[in-house]
């Protein structure tokens, strides 16, 4: 049986489209900081395979023309 998350999913998503759509880009561990939360799990959502899901809810690409994600040996 797997660990609970540590942090809720809505808390990621939402750190993760504000990340995105900051211009310019926050550091990192001051955007945590604000959040509450480590700045590691920020960098891990933000850079992470799984973060790409969060960016494509109402995308207007077809899912053929969406990059795969990497997968690790």
């Amino acid at each position: 049986m797997p660990a609970p998350r540590k942090y809720p999913l809505e808390l990621r998503e939402r750190a993760v489209r504000m990340y995105r759509a900051s211009e310019p880009k926050p550091v990192i561990r001051r955007m945590a900081e604000e959040l509450g939360v480590h700045h590691e799990a920020l960098r891990n959502w933000i850079r992470g395979p799984r973060s790409f899901q969060f960016t494509c809810r109402g995308s207007t690409r077809r899912p053929s023309q969406r990059p795969k994600p990497r997968r690790v040996p």
